[in-house]
């Protein structure tokens, strides 16, 4: 195996991993929010959802226009964290790692 080729595919698998915790962090941070248990008027709170929420909806949207409308409830970060996760086992599984 190249050595090049493994060292990109394990940046890309930890970037991915990284990103399952963005995605895990945002959830919570969305219900403390909308529970009303952090204020988005304090500014280091409004920075950090910004920044959360600039990371994770590019990938969000397309899979929350294809979901069903659930009322209150958003399982795109769930479906987005299995999709990631099933692109770290083709990784592992295909040997690139």
């Amino acid at each position: 195996m190249d050595p090049l080729l493994r060292t990109i595919a394990e940046i890309v698998y930890v970037a991915l991993d990284l990103y399952v915790w963005v995605l895990i962090i945002s959830a919570i941070l969305s219900w403390l929010i909308a529970f009303n248990v952090v204020n988005t008027r304090n500014r280091a709170v409004y920075v950090i959802s910004d920044v959360l929420y600039r990371l994770t909806e590019p990938a969000l949207r397309p899979i929350r226009n294809v979901l069903p409308n659930l009322g209150g409830v958003d399982l795109s970060p769930v479906v987005l964290i299995l999709i990631v996760m099933f692109i770290q086992r083709l990784i592992l599984n295909y040997g690139i790692i």
